[in-house]
This record gives C-alpha cells, structure tokens and sequence, in this order.
C-alpha cells in the first residue's frame, strides 16, 4: 500500500492537468456555440431577404420584416431590390406604429430622397415623409411644430411632384393640417377669454382675428365668432361685437352657441357697455382736471413773469 504522504503529491500534479482539459472544453463549446448563433439572415441574398421581408410585411410581423429588408438594402443598396428594400423598411416602421418608429421612419424615407432623388418613387417617399410627420401631431392644445413641418412637407410634394397619384390625398391631408392650426388658435383665443382685462382680451382678439383671417374654412368657425363677440365687447369695441354676432347668426343659423351669444348679448353686453362708459367718463374728467391743472399752473407762471416785469421797471 501506498503511503499517504506519497499519495497527495501526484495528486496536486493532477489537477493542472484537469483544469486545463476543462478550460480547452469550454473554450470548444464556446467556439462552437458562436458558430451555431451567426445571423442566418447574413448568408441570404438581396433578393432572398426582400423576398422574405414581404413574407413578414404581410403577415404583420413588422420587426421580423425590417430586419430582413435592412439586409437586402445593406447587401446591395444601389440595386433595385436594394431601393425597394428600403422604401419597404420605412413601410415597416409606418405601420408598426409609436412616436419613436414615425420618427424613424421619416428618417428612413428622407435618405431614400437623398439617394435616389429620381426614382420614380420619391413621390411616395415624399408624400410618407409628410404622412410620418403628420402621425406625430400632437392635440390642439400642445405645440404645432410637428403640424407646421407636416404642411410644409405636403407642400413640398405639391411642388415637386405636380403630377403625383398622392396628391389628393396630399391635399386633403393638408384640409386636416390647417383645421389643426386653426383649432390650436381656437383653445388659445377661449382660454384667454376666460379671463378678464384688456390685455387678455387683446390677446385672445389677434388670435382669433388670426383664425379668422387665414383659416375661412375652418370647420368650427362660429364657436370663433361667438368668442370674438365676448372678446371685442370685453374690450370694449362693442360695434365689432355686434359685427361678429350678425355673422354669426347669418352664416351658421344652427350653431349651437347662438343661445349662448344671445345670452351673452343680453346678459353682459349691457353691464359691460355701462362698465365702459362709467371708464370713459372717468377718464375725461380725469383729462379735464389735468388740463384745469395745466391751465392754472400757466397762469400762475405768466402772473409771476409780469410781476417780475413790473418791479424790474420800478
């Protein structure tokens, strides 16, 4: 039998050994895992991914078709698969929706432009850099950047695309833009309303003179008139108020706010007429007593030149 004390060494030289087939082994399967997890997408041609990535567009399965479209664009970009490829990621992006994907997406249509400026494409492109803007249009009573860019974007396809298939779309579209920016006006002409004094009134008047003046087919124009009456006569201009609520009732015979403006006029155009006239004779006696005051003071100043006059003679 083998003496303990002989034993422990040749097994303390064992275990470098065993650690070292045990580190090459891992390294194998790592290695060998590695080769199992490469991209199958990466081995398919052009033409095979765009074949497929239309597979998924179809079946909605957005992710899975971009990532498949990218590849066809990526492995030959100046092809004609490689610009459909493109076109259909953007596609890709559009429908699956979320503020994050219209922004990439117009992103992803803008370089088609740049690339391929005469594709006889670009319209569409065009008109999807418009669309993708116009998916971002926040409510009426938010900013209106986004809506503004919209409009010029539709313009822009207008303008450059006078032929295009997309342009009564585009032009209805552009219908819906500018009812945004009117309707922004809108919210920001009642909520100064809702307040008293000149200057808010003041406000609330340029923005709904604003509406009225460059948005005449706004679909909700007589809630603006019926605004502009309770602006104008807060302000105190009450011929332009009753300009506005003839309008009113001559254009929409049906609104709704006409009970509202007829209460208006009979409840509050008074009172507020009295306010005024009550104002403005306060003023004038105001004026009459600065000008008394001024007419004293400038006698009192000629009194004293002519005393001064007289006892420099004397």
């Amino acid at each position: 039998m083998i003496p303990s004390s002989q034993a422990v060494p040749s097994l303390r030289g064992a275990l470098p050994l065993a650690l070292a087939v045990v580190c090459a082994a891992a390294l194998a399967l790592i290695a060998t895992g590695c080769g199992e997890r490469e991209d199958p997408i990466l081995r398919l041609s052009a033409e095979e991914s765009l074949t497929l990535g239309k597979q998924f567009l179809e079946q909605e399965k957005y992710a899975r078709a971009r990532r498949h479209l990218i590849h066809a664009f990526e492995v030959e970009p100046n092809s004609r698969s490689g610009r459909e490829a493109l076109l259909l990621a953007a596609d890709a992006l559009y429908l699956q929706g979320s503020t994050e994907n219209y922004i990439k997406c117009e992103a992803k249509y803008r370089d088609f432009l740049n690339r391929f400026p005469t594709s006889d494409r670009s319209d569409y492109a065009q008109f999807k850099v418009a669309e993708c803007l116009a998916a971002r249009v926040e409510r009426p009573d938010r900013d209106q950047e986004v809506t503004l860019d919209a409009l010029e974007a539709y313009e822009e396809l207008l303008r450059l695309y006078p032929d295009s298939e997309y342009l009564p779309e585009a032009r209805q579209r552009m219908r819906e833009m500018n009812d945004q920016l009117a309707a922004h006006e809108l919210v920001v002409g009642s909520f100064y309303n809702r307040y008293g004094g000149t200057g808010i009134c003041k406000a609330a008047i340029a923005r709904l003179e604003y509406l009225q003046n460059n948005y005449p087919q706004f679909a909700e124009m007589d809630q603006a008139l019926y605004n502009l009456v309770v602006a104008y006569s807060r302000c105190g201009d009450f011929e332009k108020a009753e300009e506005s609520l003839a309008d009113l009732r001559r254009r929409y015979p049906d609104s709704e706010f006409l009970g509202e403006a007829k209460s208006w006029e009979e409840n509050k155009i008074p009172d507020l007429r009295r306010l005024w006239e009550e104002e403005e004779a306060r003023r004038a006696a105001l004026e009459a007593l600065r000008a008394a005051r001024t007419g004293t003071a400038t006698k009192d100043t000629a009194d004293a030149g002519e005393g001064s006059d007289e006892g420099s003679r004397r």
